[in-house]
């Protein structure tokens, strides 16, 4: 996964994909989800995200009070310890990692907690949800750092005119 060229395509596509998106939470068409869920399965059949790990090493998940507890109980740690060598409180007052990439990420693009990952992992990148009108920003966002997300949009584009 080359991404350079990624963030490159994704940059110069920013402002069209904006607009795009703020149509789309203006006007969500009644099969949004179904179409999301179809192009999310398919990219994903196609886009490895071990080739990529860009989430990984850009961003941080919100890590809720039961993602503390099933991370720092994989690695042997109280749960107070765990917060206090990986965690901070960001502007939203909520719990992130103090570094990027994640320290859990290895060179191989593996997650060394993968098991215990927090739900926002495991959830991300959020493109095969109920309700995504509701996160259509948080995925206009996305389209920045994954390019799966990025390529879906672009099917997307085309099924929505």
């Amino acid at each position: 996964m080359d991404l350079n060229a990624h963030t490159k395509k994704a940059n110069q596509l920013r402002s069209e994909n904006e607009k795009f998106y703020k149509r789309l939470k203006q006007r969500p068409p009644k099969n949004l989800d179904e179409l999301f869920h179809d192009l999310h399965d398919e990219v994903f059949n196609e886009i490895d995200c071990l080739s990529c790990a860009n989430c990984c090493k850009t961003t941080s998940p919100i890590f809720y009070e039961r993602d503390i507890e099933r991370a720092a109980k994989a690695l042997r740690m109280k749960p107070g310890d765990f917060f206090e060598k990986y965690l901070k409180i960001d502007e939203d007052r909520d719990a992130v990692l103090k570094q990027a990439p994640c320290p859990f990420l290895g060179s191989d693009n593996y997650c060394s907690i993968y098991e215990h990952r927090p739900n926002a992992c495991r959830e991300y990148p959020h493109t095969d949800r109920k309700k995504m009108e509701q996160i259509l920003p948080l995925t206009f966002k996305n389209t920045i750092v994954c390019p799966a997300v990025l390529e879906i949009t672009e099917r997307l584009k085309k099924l929505i005119k």
